[in-house]
């Protein structure tokens, strides 16, 4: 999502306030006077009771306040930087805001939340904030936000041009048209930095994947797609079986497709493996003879969002301890129908908007509560219905494997009882398993302890 044509230099400001209202209402002042139609009065309240609703802060510094208004524009970005920090209840005791990103959205933009995502993603790298926050001036500040709004921001792109990688992606392309392939899926993360894409023949599909987006405008003409997974592990081609799902969901790969896949040890800026796989032989298992692996009523971006919330649990746990969660999603009214609140439901009352895990700021939220017992509730447009429910999908007693327990056999008997998927991380190893109609998909490796 390029949001640079929606920055102008006169919207960025060097911050005299030490507060986050007053900074705001710096940012405002810039804004209402070129868009008089705006009222900064209603602005400035939906901002602040948003800040006290739920926090703005992302980290490293950054707070990036929003709000919906009527107005012509789609969107409008100010941008406030603080020598000396702000005050602000949502940071950390040590990391004053230096940054504000102020984003105000016109009422009918469908995307909001989207590029509220992208910004948020942008937003929490550090060398591009650092970038920004030790700009020598505000013109270059200015240069600097406007080249990664806009997705060109430089970024050190380790080469591919030593002997071994050069034989490794032009056999590749051999093997794939050698074999039927329909794409070729070339696994980033091998390469530190960025990655300098090779120019692909005609007739093949090609998709980059990578921990961190990047948007097809970094790689213009080279890939079909750009797909995000995160992958923590150093085994080569860790993001194998995510990625394919990822691309079954969106519709850009089909079930009959052939790839040929080609990846390394990640961080190794080395091309070593080529492995040509068959969709519909990797997911036969999960798929039991239907071909809707999404529900229905479930977005890609949602799953795609979950997938990632998973796997962030299953490394970073919480306060240094593992944690084990459950995830459900889709065909929500007939899941709350068999559970039952453990808890009171910490997402009642909340707008929809607030609470959709599409929304950048629920990230910890939800890592918050995936402490409590029992399972969250996740509609297929991303809203969050309820957290900490027991599920009672009692009519299916799945054989799984020895060493899963009560919180696995809860999501494949639910995956069976709905027309939902069910998503369960595992507090002893863990793993992360999608259930879909009661079979199991690891979508992670176990941890392996030393």
């Amino acid at each position: 999502m390029r949001l640079d044509k929606y920055i102008t230099r006169g919207r960025v400001v060097d911050l005299a306030s030490a507060d986050m209202e007053g900074a705001l209402e710096e940012l405002l002042n810039l804004t209402v006077d070129r868009f008089p139609d705006l009222d900064k009065s209603a602005l400035l309240k939906g901002l602040l009771r948003r800040e006290n609703t739920m926090t703005t802060y992302l980290g490293l510094g950054v707070a990036l306040p929003h709000v919906r208004a009527k107005m012509g524009r789609r969107y409008l970005l100010a941008v406030g930087r603080s020598h000396y920090g702000i005050r602000y209840d949502g940071a950390m005791e040590n990391e004053p805001v230096r940054l504000v990103i102020m984003l105000i959205a016109g009422e009918k933009t469908r995307d909001y939340l989207q590029v509220l995502a992208s910004l948020a993603r942008l937003l929490k790298e550090q060398d591009f904030v650092d970038g920004l926050v030790n700009a020598p001036d505000l013109d270059t500040l200015y240069e600097r936000l406007f080249a990664g709004l806009g997705g060109i921001a430089p970024k050190p792109a380790a080469t591919t041009s030593n002997r071994v990688n050069r034989i490794i992606l032009r056999e590749a392309e051999k093997i794939a048209r050698g074999t039927g392939c329909k794409a070729i899926m070339v696994f980033g993360d091998t390469f530190t930095g960025g990655f300098e894409a090779p120019k692909w023949g005609p007739a093949l599909k090609t998709f980059l994947v990578t921990r961190n987006l990047s948007d097809a405008d970094d790689h213009p003409g080279r890939y079909t797609d750009t797909i995000q997974v995160r992958s923590f592990s150093a085994q080569r081609l860790a993001q194998l079986r995510s990625a394919v799902l990822v691309g079954l969901t969106r519709g850009t790969i089909q079930f009959s497709d052939r790839i040929c896949c080609v990846g390394g040890m990640a961080g190794s800026n080395q091309f070593d493996t080529v492995v040509v796989v068959d969709v519909e032989r990797e997911f036969q298992t999960l798929l039991s003879g239907h071909a809707d692996l999404l529900p229905e009523d479930v977005k890609p971006e949602v799953l795609e969002r979950v997938i990632g919330i998973a796997t962030e649990l299953a490394v970073e746990g919480r306060e240094g301890r593992p944690v084990g969660c459950l995830f459900v999603v889709g065909d929500s009214a007939k899941v709350e129908r068999a559970s039952k609140p453990l808890v009171l439901n910490p997402f009642h009352g909340y707008r929809e908007e607030d609470r959709n895990i599409l929304n950048p700021f629920m990230d910890e939220t939800i890592k918050e509560f995936s402490s409590v017992d029992g399972a969250f509730i996740i509609r297929g447009d991303g809203v969050v219905e309820t957290a900490g429910s027991l599920l009672q999908a009692a009519d299916f007693s799945p054989a799984l494997p020895s060493g899963l327990g009560s919180r696995h056999a809860a999501g494949a008997a639910i995956s069976v009882a709905a027309d939902c998927i069910a998503i369960v991380v595992s507090s002893s190893s863990g793993q992360v398993m999608l259930f879909r109609r009661g079979v199991m998909m690891p979508l992670t490796e176990k941890k392996v302890t030393v």
